[in-house]
C-alpha cells in the first residue's frame, strides 16, 4: 500500500469517526426538538421508530408553555445574571491575577494557596453561608442574589495569574523605565495582552451561570425573579410530566445561548483553544 493511499485511508477513517461523534452529540438535541412537536402519548411511546410526530406538528406546546411562564422576564433575568457575573468575574479575576502573578507582597503564596483550596472544594458547601448572607441582607428574589456566587471566581484568578506570568518581564520593565506606575503598567501594557484569558474566563463564566440550577431555585423562588433553568425544573411534575411541553420549554431556553454562540462564534473557539479546557 502506497503512502498516498494510506494517508487517504487514515483521513477517511478520522473523518468518519468525527462524523459519528458529531451525530451522537446532535442526537439528544434533535430528539428534544422533535419531542416538542409531539403529543403526550407520542412522547412516551416505546416504539423505537416513532421519531417524527405522526399526528402533525403541535405548535400549541410552545404556546401553552409561553403562556404559563413569562419567558420574556425569564430571558431578561437570565441575560442580566450572565452579564453581571461575567463583568464581575473578569474584573475581580484580572485584578487578583495581576497581583498574584506580577506583584510582591507579604503572604502572597499563602493567600494564593487559599484560592486554590476553593477550587478543590465542591461549590455546594458554600450554599448555606451564601444563603445566610443573601437572607440577612434582604436580597431574596433579586439580581444581586443571583450574582453573589459568581462575582469572584477562584478559577478565574488562577487562569489570569497564569496568563500574566506567561508574559515577558521585559515589557513591564520597559514601561517602568518610561515612568509608568503600577496602574498604568496594568491597564495599558499587561491587560491588553491577556485578552485571550479574559475571553476564556468570560465564556466559562457565562456557561456556568446559564447552567446554574440549584442557586436560583434557592434564592429566587418567585417565578418573576428566577432564571430559565430554574423555571424549566418546575415543568417536571412529581408523578408525571408533560414531556412535549417540557421539551418545548427547553428549546426556548436554548435560544439565548444559541444566539450568543452564533454572534461570538470566533471568540468561543478562540477562548476554548487558548485555555485548553472543555465545555
Amino acid at each position: 500500500m502506497s503512502w498516498t493511499v494510506k494517508k487517504n485511508l487514515t483521513s477517511t477513517l478520522i473523518h468518519a469517526v468525527l462524523i459519528i461523534g458529531s451525530l451522537a452529540m446532535l442526537l439528544p438535541f434533535a430528539w428534544m426538538v422533535l419531542t416538542a412537536f409531539k403529543t403526550r402519548s407520542e412522547s412516551i411511546s416505546v416504539n423505537p421508530f416513532y421519531i417524527f410526530p405522526a399526528a402533525g406538528w403541535h405548535f400549541e406546546n410552545f404556546i401553552e408553555v409561553w403562556n404559563s411562564y413569562n419567558f420574556l422576564v425569564l430571558y431578561k433575568n437570565t441575560l442580566i445574571m450572565i452579564f453581571l457575573r461575567v463583568l464581575c468575574a473578569c474584573l475581580t479575576a484580572t485584578l487578583a491575577g495581576y497581583a498574584f502573578g506580577r506583584l510582591k507582597f507579604p503572604f502572597k503564596n499563602f493567600f494564593f494557596a487559599m484560592i486554590l483550596v476553593q477550587m478543590m472544594v465542591p461549590g455546594q458547601i458554600y450554599i448555606i453561608p451564601q444563603y445566610l448572607i443573601v437572607s440577612r441582607f434582604h436580597l431574596m428574589n433579586t439580581q444581586l442574589a443571583l450574582l453573589l456566587p459568581g462575582a469572584v471566581t477562584a478559577f478565574g484568578t488562577y487562569l489570569c495569574k497564569q496568563g500574566y506570568q506567561s508574559l515577558p518581564v521585559s515589557l513591564e520593565e520597559a514601561a517602568e523605565l518610561d515612568g509608568a506606575n503600577v496602574w498604568q503598567r496594568f491597564l495599558f501594557v499587561m491587560l491588553p495582552l491577556t485578552r485571550s484569558s479574559l475571553v476564556s474566563l468570560g465564556i466559562f463564566t457565562a456557561l456556568f451561570a446559564y447552567k446554574d440550577l440549584m442557586w436560583p431555585m434557592i434564592v429566587c423562588p418567585k417565578t418573576n425573579a428566577t432564571t430559565l433553568t430554574a423555571a424549566l425544573s418546575r415543568l417536571q411534575g412529581q408523578f408525571s410530566s408533560n414531556y412535549p411541553q417540557l421539551m418545548a420549554g427547553a428549546v426556548m431556553a436554548v435560544v439565548p445561548m444559541l444566539v450568543l454562540y452564533l454572534i461570538f462564534q470566533k471568540q468561543f473557539v478562540e477562548g476554548i483553544a487558548t485555555s485548553g479546557g472543555k465545555l
